[in-house]
């Protein structure tokens, strides 16, 4: 996931610095929680131990960023004028209402936050979804029945597709059914939180100005009221779809202005290295019994999710 993404935001391979960059954003985003749930009662200035892996990751990922920017200004315009042109040098050819250009700080803005929300969250929505196909032999027959027909390079169908492949993705459709339904019942943002502009009323409960609103799509996805039989993985929901659910029934991306940036990234993504190992692999469970879950950054399995891997 972390190559995937990183290789959309530089255009580059991260190779050596795979794991130092993947323990980076772990670390920051833990920091990022910890900082939420305690309210931010410890001052970020604070020599804590906390604070001090906090601001050595973040320079970790200030490095790998800085370095990339002067790599591509070294390189001129080459670097930036692209025949498929990555993010980073999408958002330096951006302009300004007056015609300037992202200054550095912002640039580096916007690419740790795409680096760190585009990681974690992905990783884990692919192991549930492999825990859950290892456990469900219909499904798993049923998505493999798909995978096989596709070509060796899946990618090769989203470039046929043009503009629409980042909403249509026709080929995968039991694929992506199979990874909506991973989302539904292990959503990675379990809690989605908003702010109250001013008193609102909600469900019969005042809300006052400036209150902090928390939702679940975990607990709300799984409610019986709005999803027969909750708790059971059924990738056909997202075949044929209940047109009388209401909207936030499912919504594991959040939703109005502050959707999820990466929604349709993350369903190419997924698309794109399910359909590639599934053509080749299985997973299977090392241990039988049922994988504990973690909230934590994310809704992640406890421990990791250690599985054997066969050929097909």
């Amino acid at each position: 996931a972390l190559q995937s993404v990183v290789e959309c935001l530089f255009g580059a391979r991260i190779g050596d610095e795979a794991d130092d960059l993947a323990r980076a954003t772990l670390v920051v985003l833990h920091h990022i929680m910890a900082q939420a749930r305690s309210l931010g009662t410890v001052p970020p200035w604070l020599p804590t131990r906390g604070n001090r892996r906090f601001r050595a990751a973040l320079a970790v990922l200030d490095e790998a960023i800085h370095r990339t920017l002067r790599e591509r200004r070294m390189a001129g315009e080459t670097a930036v004028a692209s025949p498929v042109p990555d993010l980073l040098a999408r958002l330096m050819e951006a302009r300004l209402d007056d015609g300037a250009p992202l200054a550095d700080r912002e640039l580096r803005d916007e690419m740790i936050t795409l680096l760190i929300a585009g990681h974690e969250t992905v990783a884990s929505a692919l192991a549930w979804t492999w825990d859950l196909l290892a456990t469900h032999s219909e499904a798993e027959r049923s998505f493999h029945d798909e995978v096989d027909g596709l070509p060796e390079d899946p990618a090769t169908l989203l470039a046929a597709e043009g503009d629409g492949a980042s909403h249509g993705l026709s080929a995968f459709r039991r694929t992506g059914a199979v990874f909506e339904e991973a989302l539904r019942l292990y959503p990675p943002a379990w809690i989605v939180t908003r702010a109250s502009r001013e008193a609102d009323e909600l469900a019969g409960h005042p809300v006052l100005p400036r209150s902090l609103v928390v939702t679940s799509p975990y607990v709300t996805q799984r409610l019986p009221g709005l999803w027969p039989d909750p708790d059971a993985f059924r990738p056909e929901r997202f075949l044929d779809r209940d047109p009388d659910r209401p909207r936030f029934a499912y919504f594991p991306f959040g939703g109005g202005a502050h959707l999820c940036i990466g929604n349709h990234f993350s369903a190419i993504e997924a698309a794109m290295i399910l359909a590639t190992l599934g053509r080749r692999f299985r997973l299977r469970r090392c241990a039988g019994e049922a994988t504990p879950v973690e909230a934590g950054v994310t809704l992640a399995p406890r421990g990791g999710l250690p599985m054997r891997v066969e050929r097909r």
